[in-house]
């Protein structure tokens, strides 16, 4: 009962913060309960029956986490699980606020939490996680995380914290570095030999591992074609052979949507240990849409329209390269959260050949980008909306669907224009 005042206060201030700002201020209890009862937090979240199980890295973190949340579910489980809009501290609070007893207790029997990297390093000393999943390292951020060795330490602070396993990607040679000093069991995911072949550009990370997973070792992607993959599992307690390989479908399409599926069947076996069934597994992940603008079909104004969401260099050279090769209608929004345009200029993006707009706040830094990698660009339409409505006003194309391809701040803006849900729920 030492956290009810804290809990009731809460409560108050998120029906005041809703009703000052409809469809805002989730956030803001959350500062307030952390700011009169600092230990709520890690109390509540180190107090689930089945444990805590924590996703964090660069990249991968949303997918990863509604596929791990949807195995767990499909085993019989109950899971506390927050948004993507919710992965630092004072989200996590105004979250947990939504579901705790006015006792601070949780009725789910498992929490699985998509965290922050650098959030989550600073409450990790808190936390005691049965389970926590780390997705890669890339060049993400560059305002906030200045080089791939400091993502790299504040992963490994948060990993220390795991009580059982640690779930790793074995071809992010950082995190294999990473793994040597840890005292809790280590699990690997990862791809073959033939599969990171078919990814010339290999899968974005700073530094890849320079050896390939063995399939007796962990999870592994053996073939990705499409919005398919093909997984098999290593050796278990009830078998002793590996799993002949499973077909996956996947969210959306590229090589990274199949590591995400790895990441979240490999973190599912390590949670629930000999309870884990491959086959139910592999299916609850194949029914998952696309997480919130990345790779997401949508129908607007009666057209389909594909939404791309570019957050990192990395992110935006296999998202690129994963588009179908025949798409001819194509919109790009970069906002204001890409603050110096350059850290786009790695990406080649000259497989996209056309441009129909180019918008957004960086709009003509964008278009400049597309010209020198050859691409034709029509018209450059900073104002978003303009942009939008003039879009979804060409005739539909012969080939492909329209594809808008965005930054964070102009999926954002992209959304509210065109009425869509702006939560990762939905």
């Amino acid at each position: 009962m030492q956290y009810a005042p804290a809990i009731l206060i809460g409560r108050v201030v998120r029906v005041l913060a809703r009703w000052r700002k409809p469809g805002g201020g989730s956030a803001i209890p959350g500062v307030v309960v952390n700011k009169i009862a600092p230990g709520f937090l890690a109390s509540t979240l180190n107090g689930f029956p089945r444990g805590l199980v924590i996703v964090t890295g660069s990249s991968g973190k949303s997918t990863t986490t509604k596929m791990l949340v949807a195995v767990l579910r499909a085993h019989g489980l109950t899971v506390f699980t927050n948004s993507s809009t919710a992965n630092i501290s004072q989200g996590l609070t105004s979250a947990l606020l939504e579901r705790v007893s006015i006792t601070g207790r949780m009725s789910d029997s498992i929490a699985v939490l998509e965290m922050d990297e650098g959030h989550g390093a600073r409450i990790a000393g808190d936390l005691s996680p049965r389970v926590v999943a780390l997705t890669n390292v890339m060049v993400d951020q560059i305002d906030r995380f200045h080089d791939s060795e400091m993502v790299a330490a504040l992963l490994a602070r948060i990993a220390a914290r795991a009580t059982e396993t640690v779930v790793i990607n074995a071809d992010d040679q950082f995190l294999m570095e990473l793994a040597g000093a840890l005292t809790a069991a280590v699990a690997p995911y990862g791809v073959n030999a033939a599969v990171l072949a078919a990814n010339p550009r290999g899968l974005g990370y700073s530094r890849t591992a320079p050896e390939r997973l063995k399939a007796v070792e962990g999870v592994l992607v053996t073939r990705v074609d499409g919005r398919q993959a093909d997984v098999c599992f290593p050796p278990s307690a009830k078998s002793d052979q590996v799993s002949p390989s499973m077909t996956v479908a996947l969210p959306a399409r590229g090589t990274h949507y199949a590591v995400d599926a790895a990441t979240a069947l490999a973190t599912a076996r390590a949670a629930l240990g000999e309870e884990f069934d491959p086959a139910v597994a592999v299916a609850a992940v194949s029914t998952i849409p696309a997480v919130f603008g990345r790779g997401e079909t949508v129908t607007v104004r009666g057209q389909q329209i594909e939404f791309v969401l570019v957050q990192n260099p990395a992110s935006f050279q296999l998202n690129v390269d994963a588009l179908e090769p025949q798409t001819e209608q194509i919109l790009v929004v970069i906002g204001s959260d890409v603050r110096d345009p350059s850290y786009f200029w790695p990406v080649d993006t000259s497989s996209l050949k056309r441009v129909v707009i180019a918008s957004g706040s960086k709009a003509h830094d964008i278009a400049l980008q597309l010209a020198y990698d050859d691409v034709v660009v029509d018209r450059i339409v900073p104002d978003v909306g303009l942009a939008l409505d003039d879009f979804l006003a060409l005739p539909a194309p012969q080939h492909g669907l329209k594809t808008i391809i965005f930054s964070a701040d102009g999926m954002r803006r992209t959304r509210a224009h065109l009425g869509l849900a702006t939560n990762s729920e939905e």
